[in-house]
C-alpha cells in the first residue's frame, strides 16, 4: 500500500468517526506531533500551524499567547466569517483565471477579529526597514509577538509560488534567535528564516510595507459576536464595495456564477471561455484551491462558520443561531462536493496537493513539489457535450448552496 492510499484510509476513518468531510479530516491527520521548541520564542508562543483556517489558527494562537482563549471558530466568526466574491481575470498569453474567495472578504481578517474584542492592539507601518527591525525587536524583547504582512512569493517555504506584491500575506514572528527570525505560517512547527530574507519579505509588500500588529493589552467583556454576523449578511446580501463590482459578492456572485457555468453562447459563458484542455484544467485546478485550501477553510470555510454560529447560538441564548449553522454546514457540503467534482478533473493535481500538504506541515521544502504541479500536461478533453454536462452538474450545486445559505441568512436576520 502506498504512503498516498495510507493516508487515504486514515482520513476515511477519521470522516466515519467524526462526521467531518474529507478535506477537513485530512487536515487532522497530515499535522504531525509537534516537536520540542526552539529557543528564541516569546514566553508563551506554544502552537503553531493551521488548523482549518490558516488566519484564524494565527489569530488563535496570537490570543493565546495574549492570555486570551479563543476557538478557531469564533476567531473565524469575529473575522466576518464567510463570503463570496467571484471573478475571472484574463491576461494576455494565460489562460482565464477563475478565482473565489470563500471567507468574508475584502476587509483584513486579524484586524477584523482583533476590533471586536475586549484588547487593545496597535497597528503601524514604517518605511524605513532598519527602524521597523528595531520596532520588531522591542517588541519581541517585551515578550509581544508580533503579526506582520509580507509578500509571500519571497517565503521560500512557498516555493516562490506567484503572488503580487500588492497582496497582503499575514504571518506571525513569534521570536528572533540571533540573526534568525521564527515565524508562524503554514508548518506544525516554526519556520526559520534569516533576518535579511525575513526583511526582504516585508519590505516587499508595496502596499503596506512593513505593516505589524503588537496585541498590547486584554480587558473583561464579551465579543461583539452579533456585530460579526451582521457584517457577514450585509456583505452576502451586498452592497459590498458601492461600485459596479458588487454583482460579483455575495449571492449575486453565486448567481453570476451559476448562470455563467451554464452559459453555453455568450463569451463570458464557461462553454467558450475554457473550452481548451489547457483553461479547462486550469479552472477546475482553481475551483478545487478557491473552495478548500486557498483564503479559506475547508468546505468555502461553512463548516468552520457554522461552529462559530453554534458557539454564539449558546452564549447569546439565540437558538435560531443553531439553525442557521446547520444549513451552512449542509451549504459547506455543496461547495466540498463541487471542488471534489473539479478536482476529478484535474489530472494528477489532487494528490500532488495532497503530498505537497503533508510535507508543508512537517516544514519540509516543497519546491519539487511544485514544480511536478507546475509540468502537469493538460488534463483530457471532454469535448463539448462533456464539458457542459460538468458544468451544468457544477452549477445545480452552486444553485442547492446559495439557496441553503439564503436560508440561514433569514434566520439570522429573523
Amino acid at each position: 500500500m502506498t504512503e498516498q492510499r495510507r493516508l487515504k484510509k486514515l482520513v476515511r476513518e477519521r470522516m466515519a468517526r467524526t462526521g467531518e468531510s474529507y478535506t477537513t479530516a485530512r487536515r487532522h491527520v497530515v499535522r504531525p506531533q509537534p516537536p520540542a521548541l526552539p529557543s528564541g520564542l516569546v514566553p508563551g508562543y506554544d502552537a503553531f500551524g493551521p488548523g482549518q483556517h490558516r488566519l484564524s489558527s494565527l489569530a488563535v494562537h496570537l490570543l493565546r499567547q495574549a492570555g486570551v482563549a479563543c476557538s478557531e471558530a469564533m476567531v473565524c466568526g469575529l473575522a466576518g466569517g464567510v463570503g463570496f466574491m467571484y471573478a475571472v481575470f484574463e491576461y494576455r498569453g494565460m489562460p482565464p483565471i477563475v478565482t473565489i474567495v470563500a471567507q468574508h472578504h475584502p476587509d483584513p481578517w486579524v484586524e477584523s477579529a482583533l476590533r471586536r474584542l475586549p484588547l487593545t492592539f496597535v497597528e503601524e507601518h514604517s518605511t524605513s526597514t532598519p527602524r521597523a527591525l528595531a520596532a520588531l525587536r522591542a517588541a519581541v524583547e517585551r515578550g509581544k509577538p508580533v503579526y506582520v504582512s509580507v509578500d509571500r512569493s519571497r517565503l521560500p517555504w512557498h516555493g516562490g509560488q506567484a503572488a503580487l506584491a500588492t497582496e497582503p500575506y499575514g504571518i506571525v514572528v513569534a521570536g528572533i534567535d540571533g540573526d534568525t527570525v521564527l515565524i508562524d505560517d503554514s508548518a506544525a512547527v516554526p519556520h526559520r528564516l534569516s533576518l535579511d530574507e525575513f526583511a526582504a519579505a516585508w519590505a516587499g509588500h508595496k502596499k503596506g510595507r512593513h505593516h505589524r500588529i503588537v496585541v498590547e493589552s486584554v480587558a473583561a467583556g464579551r465579543p461583539e459576536v452579533d456585530d460579526a454576523i451582521a457584517t457577514t449578511v450585509a456583505h452576502l446580501t451586498g452592497p459590498v464595495l458601492g461600485h459596479g463590482f458588487d454583482a460579483n459578492f455575495g449571492f449575486s456572485g453565486m448567481r453570476r456564477l451559476a448562470d455563467q457555468l451554464r452559459d453555453g453562447r455568450t463569451k463570458s459563458g464557461w462553454q467558450r471561455r475554457l473550452g481548451s484542455p489547457e483553461s479547462f484544467g486550469t479552472a477546475m485546478r482553481r475551483l478545487y484551491e478557491c473552495l478548500e485550501l486557498s483564503y479559506t477553510g475547508p468546505g468555502g470555510t461553512r463548516p468552520l462558520y457554522a461552529d462559530f454560529l453554534d458557539e454564539a447560538a449558546a452564549m447569546l441564548g439565540r437558538p435560531a443561531l443553531a439553525g442557521a449553522a446547520k444549513l451552512f454546514r449542509e451549504s459547506g457540503d455543496r461547495w466540498s462536493a463541487l471542488a471534489a467534482r473539479a478536482e476529478a478533473h484535474a489530472g494528477e493535481y489532487g494528490e500532488l496537493s495532497e503530498r505537497r500538504m503533508m510535507l508543508a506541515m512537517t516544514g519540509a521544502d516543497v519546491r519539487e513539489i511544485d514544480e511536478r504541479i507546475a509540468a502537469l500536461p493538460p488534463v483530457p478533453d471532454l469535448g463539448a457535450e462533456g464539458r457542459a454536462a460538468l458544468f451544468a452538474e457544477l452549477a445545480d450545486l452552486v444553485d442547492a448552496a446559495h439557496d441553503l445559505e439564503t436560508r440561514a441568512v433569514e434566520m439570522l436576520t429573523g
